[in-house]
């Protein structure tokens, strides 16, 4: 019988009874159940209950001290995405740590690091890679249908999408606001699909005029008078093979759309949208665009959960991995450190490998 993936949740909020659990169950006999922890016990408990999971914690490192564990989800909120995956690669896991990598860039290059000194799978809940528009975008990518690409845009802006519930507005716990929640998942789209050329200077600019009143909820009701993150986020980044990159993220702001996540690319040989997916050329002296007439329809999480239970147990390398991660974390504290000191920052530090 072909090996069970033991696997263990740090954190029971939303995202591991929505996304990960669930997915993680439809990988069938690949995958056991093994543990929840959570800091609430009664949180840790009600999630084992209700998907039958057999042990439950409110330390997680009783917990990889007391179950075998091959590998665990780390969904807990930012603050503690770095002693928790810490602690699970020292205890010989691999793991799948919910986006963004961490608080600091120090931290995600000590997680890097350590992925590399046990030998484990270190990878993040990047789940919008595995949409069939970014996956189909990646092979013509591939196939230099674009060519060198020297420019993008990254969209992800919300009309009024202030999430009204857990800790997204509590920058203690979360380190920032739609940068480090949404935005962060178009800017890893577009960088993947770029390459994840190494980040040079970032300049940003950060916002807080719509979150710290009460207003309209598309998302729930949110904390306005404790609102301690930014509502919108805007900036640029250049790359040190000469590529740059265009952002703006927002939970809130006065535009027409609800809800608008996008990657936009710009190429010497064509470029592209993601959502929805269209190429721009030039061929034969006529300009083209090409659209897909299909696309399979497979959720983004469930590949996500797939793809890191078979990496896992055939010792394949996953779909982001670490040093990725660093180079992630150096663009997002650059963009607030920049944001707060009204001035450009020039992103330094080593290599992770």
């Amino acid at each position: 019988m072909t090996k069970r993936l033991r696997v263990a949740i740090v954190g029971a909020g939303g995202i591991a009874k929505a996304a990960h659990i669930p997915n993680y169950l439809k990988c069938g006999d690949k995958v056991e159940m093994v543990a929840v922890s959570d800091v609430v016990k009664e949180k840790a408990e009600e999630l084992a209950a209700e998907f039958n999971i057999p042990h439950t914690f409110t330390s997680y490192e009783d917990m990889f001290e007391k179950v075998q564990i091959d590998a665990v989800s780390i969904c807990t909120p930012n603050k503690f995405h770095y002693p928790a995956t810490m602690a699970a690669l020292q205890a010989g896991c691999h793991v799948l740590c919910e986006k963004p990598p961490a608080m600091t860039v120090q931290e995600a290059e000590k997680m890097a690091d350590a992925a590399n000194e046990t030998g484990k799978i270190l990878t993040y809940g990047f789940h919008f890679r595995h949409a069939p528009e970014v996956e189909a975008l990646k092979r013509f990518i591939d196939n230099n249908e674009l060519g060198d690409i020297y420019a993008a845009r990254v969209t992800a802006m919300r009309r009024r999408g202030i999430p009204g519930w857990g800790v997204f507005t509590n920058k203690e716990l979360q380190g920032g606001g739609p940068l480090i929640d949404i935005g962060v998942h178009m800017l890893d789209t577009a960088l993947y699909l770029m390459g994840y050329p190494e980040p040079d200077t970032v300049f940003g600019a950060t916002y807080q005029e719509l979150g710290k009143r009460k207003g309209v909820g598309l998302m729930g009701s949110w904390d306005w008078e404790n609102f301690s993150i930014e509502d919108m986020a805007r900036g640029m980044i250049t790359f040190k093979n000469g590529a740059s990159i265009l952002l703006d993220t927002a939970f809130a702001a006065n535009v027409e759309k609800h809800d608008e996540m996008n990657v936009s690319l710009i190429g010497n040989q064509g470029g592209a949208d993601v959502f929805p997916f269209k190429i721009y050329q030039e061929k034969h002296d006529t300009l083209i665009d090409i659209t897909p007439s299909y696309l399979p329809k497979k959720g983004y999480h469930e590949l996500e959960l797939e793809r890191f239970v078979d990496a896992c147990l055939e010792g394949t390398a996953p779909i982001s991995n670490g040093k990725e991660g660093v180079y992630l974390q150096r663009i997002i504290n650059g963009l607030y450190e920049s944001a707060e000191k009204g001035q450009a920052i020039k992103i330094d530090g080593r290599v992770t490998v």
